[in-house]
């Protein structure tokens, strides 16, 4: 929709084509409905919060800038406001707003929409030509590629961009989910299904005991896993899945170091002195994660709590401040937010967008291979690459 915007813009005639019955239908849904639309940040913050990618990125990314998207959306009407970590969302929390100014742009451009599902690029000697949509082939001198990746294919994003590109010789990059849910230790994570833990501090490691990640934030646990959005951050940082193993350890209590929270543990522990193990620890944790703390710990649950020796009572609080969970992998693409891997920008022109194997060829978004992590990057990769392919495709077209 942006592309078609500024491209329209420069002076080109553009046809939008839309599988969907609703423009912006995964823009909707960004951002729990709310879209985090950028970062205001600078681009070396940005590029440095694109692990794939960052560095062809810089021209696209100093071309249209976080102000420029800032400053296009408030020019089309959507106030905005800038939160925690510098996320900017419409003052409003609706992405239906987002997607309101971009319709009122591509109106103002004259830009025209077809209702169709784009199945080919066209291509005669080396050179876009058309392309193939539904059971028409229409005819054009120039095309961006934006159809997303494999991430929510209830939107429309099942892939089909990768499909045609491929047909025209581009090298596809393995695709995988990131930003995606976890498949951790059933025995546990089903146990706990349901169940959200706020504020709590998680790191994760890789079998070398390195640390690749580290915030607090909000975890949930499900029948397969964990989810929620520290987890979802957290995942962008494990990207050797089928190299490494990972584990994370979780802080139920960061708001008490480890001499706090002993205290805090002898005050519960004296008033419930004459009670089982079991059920002393009603006043510290959640109901459903009591039986399986008393578990992990080794201490006999039917204990009386005036009988638990110092040295058990400080492994306990060891295993509150790192609630361990192995991870066995993600979950499918088809589950994450953005799509990892994609057109290999080796054949990519960084400052245009451009096809390097199919002349007027042109491409944007989450189609090509890079992502970010949370907070709006992924956005505004979009955003970037939409001007980045709007000019050189309105160029070509207007020359040739």
């Amino acid at each position: 929709m942006l592309s078609s915007c500024l491209a329209a813009n420069r002076g080109a005639g553009v046809l939008l084509i839309e599988r969907n019955d609703v423009l912006g239908k995964k823009l909707r849904i960004t951002g729990k409905g709310r879209c985090n639309l950028t970062n205001d940040c600078s681009v070396s913050e940005i590029i440095e919060n694109i692990p794939t990618g960052g560095s062809f990125l810089h021209s696209a990314l100093n071309s249209f800038t976080p102000g420029d998207v800032m400053s296009l959306f408030q020019s089309l009407g959507v106030r905005l406001k800038t939160e925690r970590g510098n996320r900017v969302f419409p003052e409003s929390d609706k992405a239906s707003d987002i997607v309101d100014a971009l319709i009122r742009c591509m109106d103002n451009a004259e830009v025209e929409v077809r209702s169709a599902r784009a199945r080919a690029v066209i291509y005669r000697d080396n050179a876009v030509c058309g392309v193939s949509a539904g059971s028409s082939q229409i005819l054009c001198k120039s095309v961006i590629l934006a159809t997303g990746g494999l991430a929510y294919p209830s939107t429309g994003s099942t892939g089909d961009g990768y499909k045609m590109a491929g047909d025209l010789g581009h090298t596809i990059t393995p695709l995988s989910g990131s930003l995606v849910p976890l498949n951790a230790q059933p025995d546990i994570c089903s146990r706990l299904q349901g169940l959200t833990l706020k504020n709590i501090r998680l790191k994760v490691f890789d079998d070398s005991k390195r640390a690749v990640f580290e915030d607090f934030g909000e975890l949930l646990f499900t029948h397969f896993g964990v989810s929620g959005p520290i987890v979802l951050s957290a995942s962008a940082h494990m990207r050797d899945f089928g190299r490494a193993k990972y584990h994370m350890l979780i802080d139920l209590k960061p708001a008490l170091d480890e001499s706090k929270l002993d205290s805090r543990l002898l005050r519960d522990f004296r008033k419930y002195s004459n009670r089982n193990f079991s059920n002393a620890l009603d006043d510290l944790l959640a109901k459903s994660l009591i039986p399986v703390v008393v578990e992990k710990s080794g201490i006999p649950p039917d204990t009386k709590v005036h009988s638990i020796t110092r040295e058990q009572r400080l492994s306990l609080v060891g295993l509150l401040k790192s609630f361990r969970v192995e991870i066995d992998g993600p979950r499918p693409v088809e589950e994450a937010i953005i799509t990892s891997g994609g057109v290999d920008l080796r054949e990519i022109n960084p400052k245009t967008m451009a096809s390097k194997l199919v002349r007027g060829l042109f491409f944007a978004g989450e189609i090509i291979d890079a992502d970010a992590y949370t907070g709006g990057f992924n956005l505004q990769i979009a955003w970037s690459t939409a001007n980045s392919a709007a000019q050189g495709a309105a160029e070509f077209a207007l020359n040739n």
